[in-house]
């Protein structure tokens, strides 16, 4: 009886434990992230709202790699093998590289349709990467909005303020940049040369785009061709410096102390912040742009998209809708603790985001930058993306140096359709 009675015990415990182990199977979901510094806490803020908030038996395993190019490789050696099963639940994502893994390998992704998200709360160039064929596939996490930040001492000492630089042309641009630079000795302006992002920025603040009806939009372009000889009067005349490399431009280029102005996406701010005794120096607000006025554009960021190996469905889409989707405690930890500025409109009117920065003067930048990212204009995106900024920036590097402009741009339209098989 006694043996009968332990082994019902011992069966029950049994039981027991397994139905504790499927509710926190139930109840838990797995993502690949990759920055320790910036997404990863967003994440751990994200998991930690929607535990405290909405259902305390959450668990969200945040599975760490190395690069963005990781998550890229799981994607790919899973599509090509068919077998999604060691893919996590979600995934954080590029912006610029989704489109294409969608049409590669569109049994890899859950679209997030469903989910109780106002989508007319973001900004509509934000979700245009993530929306295909008239779907969400993604939840937005960072914002890539572009910023034009500027050492005002160093312009003051030109005789110019950031007013000045606000909505301003790009021949204006130039004016004070030789001003500044005879001043002070600074570029106004600074880029890796190795990934030159110039052009893309400076095309999307004219609201026009390199490629057209899914083809490159390049030597018949215009606005593309009066973009370059900008950059390359700017090269030549030293107000733009092109770094060797990502770690020349940020290092020894944003940080030495060489420029009195960066231009990027937002989350060039903490290597501009990194340089404690520049604080109070800087402010920023928006482009230049070719026939004046405030430019608006974007580079970078990611969003988090469901894999089609969510044992959870549902719980991924609640998740993300009540955290990235719109949640004010989830972008105010994420810019505390990562520096993830939001691409929600409503979470950017927060206390946090309101709250004037002191490196940057005690200007409110971040609610700026989310203002300004509303403003950003859709333009037609390409699979080839970053092939073609390869292309387009060594044809500055060769048009300093001499080369002529329409030869450049001829052979880069040529190269790029050849490896896009057109």
């Amino acid at each position: 009886m006694k043996k009968a009675l332990l082994t019902m015990t011992l069966v029950g415990a049994v039981a027991a434990v397994s139905a504790m182990s499927a509710m926190a199977e139930e109840n838990k979901l797995s993502v690949y992230a990759w920055d320790p510094g910036f997404n990863i806490p967003a994440l751990e803020g994200a998991a930690e709202d929607y535990k405290t908030n909405v259902n305390p038996d959450f668990e969200l395993e945040i599975v760490t790699q190395s690069g963005s190019s990781d998550v890229e490789q799981a994607v790919t050696l899973a599509g090509q093998s068919g077998d999604y099963s060691e893919l996590p639940d979600i995934v954080l994502f590029q912006d610029h590289g989704i489109q294409n893994y969608v049409a590669t390998y569109p049994d890899a992704w859950i679209p997030v349709e469903g989910a109780e998200i106002n989508w007319d709360d973001f900004g509509a160039e934000k979700l245009s990467y993530s929306t295909i064929d008239g779907q969400h596939y993604g939840v937005p996490v960072d914002n890539g909005t572009a910023i034009f930040a500027y050492r005002v001492d160093l312009l003051e000492q030109a005789g110019y303020t950031i007013d000045d630089m606000t909505g301003c042309t790009w021949e204006k641009f130039i004016e004070v940049g030789e001003a500044v630079k005879e001043a002070t000795g600074k570029y106004l302006l600074c880029m890796d040369g190795s990934g030159n992002d110039l052009m893309y920025m400076m095309m999307q603040a004219e609201g026009a785009s390199q490629w057209k009806d899914g083809e490159p939009y390049i030597t018949e372009n215009e606005t593309l061709k009066r973009v370059m000889e900008v950059i390359i009067e700017m090269v030549q005349k030293d107000i733009c410096y092109l770094g060797n490399d990502w770690t020349d431009y940020t290092n020894n280029c944003i940080q030495g102390d060489m420029v009195a102005g960066v231009m990027n996406g937002n989350w060039i701010i903490p290597t501009i912040s990194a340089v404690e005794e520049n604080s109070g120096k800087w402010e920023l607000t928006s482009l230049p742009t070719l026939d004046g006025g405030e430019g608006f554009a974007a580079n970078g960021g990611s969003s988090l998209y469901i894999t089609s190996n969510c044992q959870n469905v549902d719980l991924a889409k609640d998740f993300l809708a009540k955290t990235f989707g719109g949640s004010k405690a989830t972008y105010d930890y994420a810019l505390t603790n990562g520096g993830v500025i939001t691409c929600c409109i409503s979470a950017g009117e927060s206390e946090v985001y309101g709250e004037g920065v002191p490196f940057f003067n005690d200007q409110a930048i971040y609610s700026d930058i989310v203002a300004m990212g509303a403003n950003v204009p859709i333009v037609e995106q390409n699979d080839y993306h970053y092939q073609l900024r390869t292309l387009l920036g060594a044809a500055v590097i060769n048009c300093v140096n001499g080369s002529d402009l329409d030869t450049e741009l001829a052979g880069a339209e040529e190269q790029i359709r050849f490896q896009m098989g057109l």
